[in-house]
């Protein structure tokens, strides 16, 4: 007699059963995590917190068993007969068993090695131990094996589980009426009802199954990666028990890992450049306020100021609020570059003096290296109060996370825009990234004014940028000019004037260092700025207004944006030793400065120094251009350059890269205290 399936056992719910036993497998990795690795996190740990990072870790363990349970997805939503077979279902409980043992396996193996690395393992690991023998990397295994056999029990046993529950494993013969002659299987459910179910399960299940591996739906959101964890942890430890290692090797296979190069012995790379920065203390710290704007995609091309003599001298630019500033009130840099070309380049360079080479930082592991800036510097040891400003969706391009990596005590986006009384919320969104600059920089301005000082805030700006429009009201009032960006850079200006309007009316006002960059270029149109370095072109200036020396225009030394941290805490005579890449641009030493950044087209790097701009492989230099005189890069010069200014500027650059390199492979980017006793 034949038996209908009834709705109870449909595929759809089977497969969420599944999934849901990978999910409890998850969780069980983490408590035995949590478990051996209790000493990390005694001291701080409390009942709360640890929910809170056992929640979080769920948004991370999705993405995971998405990707290792791919195939079984497919097996179960795609609208095909054959898959009610029983041997169909041997095959999937087989791949089912596999894969996530594999990944279980992962996990429990990371709750050894994290002590020792302070991480959870990438995809760094195949090629740190690529050039092992086999026999010596079974021997270290077999002993580990035997070392925590009770992990090993474990594993067996979450092995047996996935077998013994995978569902359905005993009732595929209640749905099926198999032909005694045949051998052929007939399904008993009422074909339209099959098709309608499972085509309906199928569509729903693609875009729920994109925006959980992106962790978000929206356009505003990058695809989750290992950085993001920072967004929910008080202290870098912690991010092992948010993360799971499968999430943290998928997210970063072929992101090229940090490379040490071996250009020179340890001692003479930091005789020719260290980032170590040991101020003498001479001069009482000045407890300023600080206040870091950077605006989105404002290139050196789209301001006036810059750009006087400019097509004959009749190009005016669309920043007439921030040209005026900067003519009458301001430090600026006629030779100042970005290090990056993203916004999630640009923020790790102005906040904490990283630059960005090969990858950017939050998609590396190195994302997850204890790291210091402004925030950290100025709110630890000085007792500021610090702030990131964001009015994007909360979590939006990884920058919560970093902010609060980097020592920010308080993170104010859309949400917490959208639940101040004294504005207007959602009827402010731009309907695509953010709130629209205007209204978002009068809420910061507001939120200043409650902040206790001394305090350091940063926020970065969101209008100028695809699909650049501007407010319905303000149709028509800005130029347009010859590119869709610049009416956007035009809105922001004004935007910027109207805070600073507010802002002066403030206490704080005069008791405040403002300094104002781009994360990085965009739609440039002149020939220089089409060049590989005009493509790094962005202004950095400094206002005080309280402080009247603070003015003037620097044709000469060259400037980037890793020297903001380096010249804000020299301003402020900061009498702390930290680590920066960058340099102190308002007291440079005896050489103008340098910039070096990362050219991803030709997957080398550019570095400015005295008169030159050289391009360097990471073996050798392949071109010179005497960028001062030579805007277009027309003339390649290195046959015809100084021997010794060659020599010199290589020996400079590829101590500089070797230092950076090192710090970022052994999580060397902060003060340690046996660091500081090794010099007292």
């Amino acid at each position: 007699m034949k038996r209908h399936l009834p709705i109870s056992s449909s595929p759809v719910l089977w497969l969420l059963w599944n999934l849901l036993v990978v999910y409890l497998a998850y969780t069980l990795c983490r408590v035995v995590f949590l478990a051996l690795n209790w000493p990390l996190y005694a001291g701080t740990l409390t009942l709360g917190h640890g929910l809170e990072l056992f929640g979080a870790g769920l948004l991370f363990d999705t993405p995971a068993i998405l990707y290792t349970n791919a195939i079984i997805l497919l097996m179960f939503l795609l609208p095909l007969h054959w898959k009610e077979r029983p041997g169909f279902y041997r095959v999937a409980r087989w791949i089912y068993t596999i894969v996530n043992s594999i990944a279980v396996y992962m996990n429990l193996m990371d709750c050894v090695y994290f002590p020792f690395t302070g991480k959870r393992t990438t995809a760094s690991v195949f090629a740190e131990f690529s050039n092992e023998e086999t026999s010596e990397m079974l021997k270290i295994f077999g002993g580990q094996f035997l070392s925590h056999w009770y992990l090993v029990l474990l594993a067996a046993l979450v092995t047996w589980a996935f077998w013994k529950l995978f569902r359905p494993c005993r009732d595929t013969k209640s749905c099926v009426s198999v032909n005694a002659q045949t051998g052929d299987a007939k399904f008993c459910v009422s074909t339209v009802r099959y098709y309608i179910v499972q085509i309906v399960a199928l569509l729903v299940a693609v875009p729920l199954c994109i925006g959980a591996i992106r962790g978000g739906f929206t356009k505003a959101t990058r695809p989750i990666t290992i950085s993001n964890a920072n967004q929910y942890v008080n202290r870098p430890a912690e991010t092992g028990i948010v993360l799971n290692t499968p999430f943290s090797i998928f997210r970063t296979l072929k992101k090229t890992p940090y490379v040490v190069p071996d250009y020179m012995s340890d001692e003479e790379a930091a005789a020719l450049y260290t980032p170590l920065h040991t101020p003498t203390g001479q001069t009482a710290f000045t407890p300023r306020n600080v206040v870091v704007i950077i605006l989105e995609s404002y290139s050196k091309q789209h301001i006036g100021f810059y750009n006087k003599t400019l097509r004959d001298g009749t190009y005016k630019g669309f920043t007439p609020f921030l040209d005026s500033l900067i003519e009458a009130s301001a430090m600026t840099y006629r030779y100042s570059y970005a290090n990056g070309r993203k916004s999630i380049e640009g923020m790790p360079s102005v906040l904490s003096s990283l630059p960005n080479f090969v990858e950017p930082l939050f998609l590396t592991p190195a994302s997850l290296n204890s790291m210091s800036g402004l925030a950290r510097e100025l709110g630890e040891n000085k007792g500021y109060t610090t702030a990131f400003f964001h009015g994007a969706q909360n979590g939006s391009m990884g920058f919560q996370a970093f902010a609060r990596a980097t020592g920010f005590q308080r993170y104010y986006g859309r949400d917490e825009y959208n639940a101040d009384p004294n504005f207007n919320g959602n009827e402010d969104f731009d309907g695509t990234w953010a709130i629209w600059d205007e209204e978002f920089f009068q809420f910061f301005a507001e939120q200043l004014g409650k902040m206790q000082e001394p305090f350091m805030t940063a926020l970065f700006s969101a209008s100028s940028h695809d699909p650049f429009v501007v407010p319905e009201k303000y149709q028509g009032r800005f130029p347009h000019g010859e590119r869709p960006l610049q009416q956007c850079i035009a809105y922001t200006d004004y935007a910027l004037k109207r805070f600073f309007e507010t802002a002066s009316q403030q206490p704080w006002f005069n008791n405040t260092l403002f300094v104002i960059t781009a994360d990085h270029v965009s739609q440039q149109i002149d020939p220089f700025y089409c060049t590989t370095l005009g493509h790094y072109c962005v202004p950095i200036i400094l206002y005080a207004p309280g402080d009247p020396s603070l003015r003037g225009y620097d044709e000469e030394q060259v400037v980037q944006q890793i020297d903001i941290m380096p010249t804000v805490l020299g301003y402020l005579n900061y009498d702390q030793p930290y680590i920066a890449f960058g340099r102190d641009m308002l007291h440079p030493s005896a050489n103008e400065g340098f910039a070096l950044h990362w050219l991803p087209e030709s997957s080398s790097y550019e570095y400015v120094w005295g008169d030159y701009a050289l391009h360097f492989d990471g073996k050798q230099v392949t071109a010179a251009y005497k960028y001062r005189t030579d805007s277009t890069f027309s003339h390649n010069v290195l046959p015809i350059m100084p021997s010794d200014t060659l020599d010199s500027m290589q020996r400079h650059m590829k101590s500089f890269i070797q230092q950076y390199m090192q710090r970022m492979t052994t999580d060397n980017l902060i003060i340690k205290p046996q660091q500081l006793k090794g010099r007292q």
